[in-house]
């Protein structure tokens, strides 16, 4: 699927990105996830992704917390706008870019049909590999929408495997 909707600002990004979520689950019964591409006559453009199973990758003392809280903010949250989300095929690449060694990590499966703040799925660093994009989501975690928990722990190497390896 594809829209496009008029900007008002780059401050009104998120604003509108809410917007379009909210309605479009109204409408559709489905959460937006899209890749933001800009330039386009002031217009942002959505694609939807088909994916029913997102991951975010955290320490356990940070989950336990967001247990308590209701919800997960990590620091990214307020540093960049946004919370790191993967796919399952993909999550190895930040674990392994951010957390190699670790075995303190937990994996929070998570079903984007219950989140409130929009997905955009945008491009990684310029280490992975070509065009791939990344779940971002724009607003807090709830711990309703994690429907399962796993550790994840790394090879003998300190390195993470592909998940289904």
């Amino acid at each position: 699927m594809l829209r496009s909707l008029p900007l008002r600002s780059a401050k009104s990004t998120v604003s509108d990105l809410n917007a379009f979520s909210r309605l479009h689950r109204r409408f559709t019964g489905c959460v937006v996830s899209h890749p933001l591409l800009f330039g386009l006559r002031g217009k942002m453009t959505f694609m939807a992704q088909q994916t029913s199973v997102l991951l975010h990758l955290c320490p356990s003392d940070d989950w336990s917390s967001a247990q308590a809280d209701g919800e997960l903010r990590p620091e990214s949250l307020s540093s960049v706008g946004f919370i790191h989300l993967s796919a399952p095929e993909q999550v190895h690449l930040p674990a392994n870019r951010i957390y190699s060694g670790r075995d303190d990590l937990v994996l929070l499966h998570i079903d984007p049909t219950h989140l409130d703040s929009p997905i955009l799925w945008e491009l990684g660093v310029a280490t992975d590999p070509e065009s791939m994009v990344f779940p971002h989501l724009y607003g807090p975690l709830p711990v309703a929408a994690v429907i399962n928990v796993t550790s994840y722990l790394p090879d003998a190497d300190g390195l993470f495997p592909t998940l289904g390896e």
